[in-house]
Formats: structure tokens, C-alpha cells, sequence
């Protein structure tokens, strides 16, 4: 099995300095999206005290030369503290902090979304919009093969995998386990988590949160299953379709509502969204991948629980439309509705933001 060679290096010993006290010391982890809209970085601070609230968190800066968001002669780029959270893998009382990336000039960096998400969302507070969102990935060896696939072949096809349970039918669960607790102690919004229909594939779901809070505890999920990934060698991709061929691909459906949705009736409103999400499909296909939906073409094929790229449509139960309105939403006339299209690597703050324009202040036009 192809690991990462430091995976192999002996924790225990780790953990004899980890323990050592530290005493008014605080290691604060800075995190932020780095230029592809995709990857994560993240580098350390010492503070001379333990944090109460984001505010308490001092800016800092990089060289945005080296992660895609800058040139080399003028290389300087803003930290700013958005979100904190508890670090899983130093322990309290340090601190993940998430952060949002300005350019010299104040101006938010060409992937820092959070801050049109942030205003949409305040414009929208009054609604009250709710999400879920269901992130899927994959474990690889640093090889890029599938963990746990044969090294010259492949697995049985699909069917015995989804949420499987059995050494012949999961792969990584160790992972996956170890990443939920992680969340926890954060205190991430991880509301679930289960094996997917492609072997090695798995999903952990984020949420119920409301505005923007669903991009920032997202995030910071993603980076602590990177982190503990690097302790088990393997990699967890967000690859749309990290495999060809006959295997499902990876999405991250949102599920959204608003709070007359949610009431009594609420199926009347969940039906004019669908209405408006039916006439900006190429919009939100657009925002709904890094690529401006050259990975989700990839994906959103109309084959493996997918809609077409090409086509909107909807219903209840259905798996193979880009809105899914839940079997329990439509008995009980109320609810949410579930937007299938949004592709593993997207970012979150592009969907929610989306969602919002759309369905609550009403835009159009692609």
C-alpha cells in the first residue's frame, strides 16, 4: 500500500514532547484558502495568551508568492481572523483560527469569497436560511490509486459499499473515525458521516448552520481530515470524479431552507426556489466547481445519481435531478430542498451565496 513516508515515523515519540507544558504559551494555527480556491495552508503563531473570541487574534501575513496569490515583488498579503476553533491535534488551550486572505491594498484576494457571502447573507438574515452540506471525498495513496483498491486491478463493482460494513467492503474507517472525534473537539458542526457508493469514497456532513457559519465550520473540516490524513499517509481528495469509467463521482449536496420553508406550508416557497433555481442553472453551474463547471462536467454525466450538467430538473426522492426534494419534505408539506449539483471541490461560500441570491433577494440572469 503506497503511504506517506513520514506516516511511518514513530508517534509515540511525538507524543512524549506533545505532552510537555507550555506553560502561558498558545499556539494559534492559522489557516486560509490559498490560490486555487481549493487547497488549504497554514502556518503557527505564539500568542502570550489564550484567546476568548476571534477579535482577541492579532492579523498577520504571508508571502502570497508561494501559494498562487501574489507576484515576488510585492508578496505581502493580510490574515484576517475570521472563525476560532479548538485544535484537535495540540489540545487546548490552542487554537485553529480561520482567516480570510486581503490583498496589499485591503481588497479581498480573487478566492477569498467569504466576504460576498458574508454581505449576501447579512442582506438576507431576516430569512433565517439554514444548510446542510454533505462532503464527499476519496482516500488515495500518495500514489493517487484509490486506498485499499487492488494495486493492479479493480474492486467488485458497486452495490455492497454504501455504508458498508466488513474488511471486504470498507476502506479507511480508521480515518473516518479519527476525523469525526477531531470535529467534535473543534467544534465543527459535523452532523454525520457514512461510507460512499464508490469504494474508499466517503462522506461527512456539515450543518444545520446558519449564513455563512456553513462555509467556516466546512473549512476547517476539511483541513483537520487533511491533517489527520498526513498522520495515516493517505490522501482525501475532492476530486468531482477521481475515478473513469463505471464509479460514481463526488459531490457536495447543499441542503438549504429558509424559515418559511421550515413552518407549516412551508412546500408553497420550497417550490417557487425550485422555480427560480429552473431559470439560473448555467449561474449556478458556474459557481458550483472551482472551473466554472469544467470538473462537474466531469461528473454530472445523468448516469451514477446525477442530473445532466446540461439540463435542470427536480423531484421528490429523486437521486437523479439536480433538486431533490426529501421523501419527509414532501409528506409533511414543509421542510428543505436539496441541490445536488454543487461538485466535491467547490466552495462553500460560492453555493450558499448562490443559493441566497437566488432563491431569497431574487436576482436573475446568469
Amino acid at each position: 500500500m503506497s503511504v506517506a513516508v513520514s506516516s511511518k515515523l514513530n508517534k509515540a515519540v511525538r507524543e512524549q514532547y506533545l505532552k510537555l507544558p507550555q506553560g502561558d504559551k498558545v499556539q494559534a494555527t492559522y489557516v486560509w484558502i490559498d490560490g486555487t480556491g481549493e487547497c488549504l495552508r497554514s502556518k503557527t503563531k505564539t500568542l502570550d495568551f489564550e484567546p476568548k473570541t476571534v477579535q482577541d487574534i492579532p492579523e498577520w501575513d504571508f508571502d502570497g508568492s508561494s501559494t498562487f496569490q501574489s507576484e515576488g515583488s510585492n508578496s505581502d498579503m493580510y490574515l484576517i481572523p475570521v472563525r476560532m476553533f479548538r485544535d484537535p491535534f495540540t489540545l487546548d488551550p490552542n487554537k485553529l483560527v480561520l482567516c480570510q486572505v486581503l490583498k496589499y491594498n485591503r481588497k479581498p484576494a480573487e478566492t477569498n469569497l467569504r466576504q460576498t457571502c458574508k454581505e449576501v447573507m447579512d442582506k438576507a438574515s431576516s430569512s433565517h436560511p439554514w444548510f446542510g452540506l454533505e462532503q464527499e471525498y476519496t482516500l488515495l495513496g500518495i500514489n493517487g490509486h484509490p486506498y485499499g483498491w487492488p494495486e493492479n486491478g479493480f474492486p467488485g463493482p458497486q452495490g455492497p459499499y454504501y455504508c458498508g460494513v466488513g474488511a471486504d467492503k470498507t476502506f479507511g474507517r480508521d480515518i473516518v473515525e479519527a476525523h469525526y472525534k477531531a470535529c467534535f473537539y473543534a467544534g465543527v458542526t459535523i452532523s454525520g458521516t457514512n461510507a460512499e457508493v464508490m469504494p474508499s469514497q466517503w462522506e461527512f456532513q456539515v450543518g444545520t448552520c446558519e449564513g455563512i457559519e456553513l462555509g467556516d465550520h466546512l473549512w476547517i473540516g476539511r483541513y483537520i481530515l487533511h491533517r489527520i490524513c498526513e498522520d495515516f499517509g493517505v490522501v482525501a481528495t475532492f476530486d468531482p470524479k477521481p475515478i473513469t469509467g463505471n464509479w460514481n463521482g463526488a459531490g457536495c449536496h447543499a441542503n438549504f431552507s429558509t424559515e418559511a420553508m421550515r413552518k407549516e406550508g412551508g412546500i408553497k416557497y420550497i417550490e417557487e426556489a425550485i422555480e427560480k433555481l429552473s431559470k439560473r442553472h448555467q449561474y449556478h453551474i458556474s459557481v458550483y466547481d472551482p472551473k466554472r463547471g469544467q470538473d462537474n462536467s466531469r461528473r454530472l454525466t445523468g448516469l451514477h445519481e446525477t442530473s445532466t450538467i446540461h439540463d435542470f430538473s427536480a423531484g421528490i426522492a429523486n437521486r437523479g435531478a439536480s433538486i431533490r426534494i426529501p421523501r419527509g419534505t414532501g409528506q409533511n408539506g414543509c421542510g428543505y430542498l436539496e441541490d445536488r449539483r454543487p461538485a466535491a471541490n467547490c466552495d462553500p461560500y460560492a453555493v450558499t451565496e448562490a443559493l441566497v441570491r437566488t432563491c431569497i433577494l431574487n436576482e436573475t440572469g446568469n
